[in-house]
């Protein structure tokens, strides 16, 4: 495993300073001996529950020879197909582990009805479907859980032999599962969700789809050590520490050379876990090394490659690269965010804006009036939020609030990732226009990531929403409302949350994403 840091003299000097502060007041010890008093007297209460990832590479061993046994039973009876229903953290990690291990898994983490209905129209008879969730109350889980059972017993199927629910001992969700016969597996209640890609969460649903994930606890064990020592060769210390003084210093955009393919989660990771009382690290994931806010960055950007061992060039002069097995990266980032948020002064463990839009999304449920008329409708798109005549317009009023030396674009989508991966060359459009970080999340499942920080962090986004009508809407069984509903209720209850802070918000409405396209790559570019 390794961590190599580039930077000007003046920042290396600051960070060795922060550096000698934490050895000297043992924090990766006492991270790794799991001392809540890390973060101050306010986050202590939470992070005395949230501390037990520190030794998941031991502490989850007993799961390995589970999860083989049950992925054989499932193989025995031809199940061969593994669907994941879950959201932020436990969906991430186990998408992450898939594609390393080069394993399908198909990972449903959307309430848009199409894709909800295209997952089940897969394979349904051969589909082993892990839903998972820490309490159950998740309600696009919950939601996508109860389709399942109802296409199952549609086709004549008991969901008893197709579902596998990983939650939290005790939780109502166990309870609700145990009645029903299905397998249940415990994760660790000690463990936050973003934090648990090496929990049952992080390694059924991988282990299930064939993923070796005995080999991911290897690989943390082996720098468990090394990441809890007092040391300036610490590489968890070093990056936390990085990633800390520069967002003080308002080098606050983290800008991800995704080559190692982890990128995604680590941006849930940072970003919901910094995101907090106006402060934190905004994750950019970019696709390649030529993709603008990479070449080139801006200055107030930390640029941090995660498959390469060179750090790169950056406009801030604060870059770094960190190698190392899956398993480990993993640890690492885990620890070196929660130290970044003592160096920040935040409580890593806690996402108090979250929970905001999701009630503003349940409040706009079964809300018939809901919907705001167009302030424009033009070549099959409308503009909701804006005061201008026009798309053009509306595009260019949004963009003028982008303050040129801090600001940065967020672009949700609430569409079908899996039909429409298209949409995502938009962020880059926006980024050479701008010349600003601009981030691309799919809807709803960054709520449950960057969400936190467009909320809860520094001012300084703009934010661009796209949502679209469904192809067919699909009812959620024994709910009142469907899936179109409910994933227009969470884009509309997100808007408002977002404009409560004082976030600009344009959202343009497409009646088809495919005629749409070109007319957007011309709008944004």
């Amino acid at each position: 495993m390794g961590l190599d840091v580039i930077a000007s003299p003046e920042t290396l000097e600051r960070v060795q300073s922060a550096l000698g502060e934490a050895i000297e007041d043992r924090v990766a010890s006492r991270l790794f001996a799991k001392d809540p008093t890390l973060w101050g007297p306010q986050a202590q209460d939470e992070a005395s529950k949230r501390l037990e990832w520190t030794t998941l590479a031991e502490s989850s061993r007993p799961l390995v020879a589970e999860i083989e046994a049950l992925r054989q039973t499932f193989l025995d009876r031809g199940l061969d197909h593994v669907v994941l229903c879950g959201m932020g953290g436990s969906s991430l990690a186990p998408e992450v582990i898939c594609r390393a291990a080069d394993v399908e898994l198909t990972v449903l983490d959307s309430s848009q009805p199409d894709a909800v209905r295209a997952a089940i129209n897969d394979r349904l008879e051969r589909s082993v479907v892990v839903v998972s969730s820490k309490s159950g109350g998740t309600v696009e889980t919950d939601s996508q859980r109860r389709a399942y059972e109802q296409a199952l017993r549609n086709a004549g199927l008991d969901p008893a032999e197709h579902l596998v629910v990983v939650t939290d001992p005790g939780s109502p969700l166990a309870e609700q599962s145990a009645q029903a016969g299905y397998r249940v597996v415990h994760a660790d209640p000690g463990v936050g969700g973003r934090y648990s890609a090496l929990t049952a969460f992080g390694l059924v649903p991988s282990g299930l789809a064939g993923a070796p994930v005995a080999d991911l606890l290897d690989e943390a064990e082996a720098v468990q050590a090394d990441l809890a020592a007092d040391s300036p060769d610490n590489p968890a210390l070093r990056l936390g520490t990085v990633l800390g003084v520069a967002a003080l210093a308002g080098v606050d955009k983290l800008v991800l050379d995704d080559r190692s393919g982890i990128g995604d989660w680590i941006e849930q990771l940072v970003a919901e876990s910094t995101g907090k009382l106006g402060r934190g690290i905004l994750p950019v994931v970019v696709p390649s090394p030529d993709s603008p806010n990479l070449a080139p960055a801006t200055a107030d950007s930390l640029v941090v490659a995660t498959g390469t061992s060179v750090a790169p060039d950056s406009t801030s002069h604060w870059s770094a690269s960190a190698t190392g097995p899956l398993g480990a990266q993993l640890l690492l980032w885990e620890a070196a965010v929660a130290v970044a948020g003592r160096v920040i002064g935040i409580n890593p463990f806690d996402q108090p804006d979250v929970e905001s839009a999701k009630q503003a999304a349940r409040e706009r449920l079964g809300d018939t009036a809901g919907d705001d008329e167009p302030d424009v409708v033009e070549l099959g798109i409308q503009a909701h939020g804006t005061g201008a005549a026009e798309l053009t317009g509306a595009v260019d009023e949004l963009l003028a609030n982008l303050d040129p030396e801090t600001g940065y674009v967020a672009i949700q989508a609430y569409l079908d990732r899996t039909q429409e991966p298209q949409v995502a060359e938009l962020r880059e459009l926006l980024a050479t226009r701008t010349g600003r970080p601009v981030t691309f999340g799919w809807g709803p499942r960054f709520l449950h990531s960057t969400g936190q920080y467009h909320k809860g962090g520094p001012p300084t986004g703009v934010f661009l929403q796209l949502t679209r009508e469904p192809r067919e809407d699909l009812a959620v069984p024994g709910r009142d409302f469907t899936f179109g509903d409910f994933i227009a209720s969470q884009a509309a209850g997100d808007a408002a949350v977002l404009r409560e802070h004082g976030r600009p918000v344009l959202r343009l409405h497409l009646r088809d994403v495919a005629s749409a396209l070109p007319t957007l790559r011309e709008l944004l570019s």
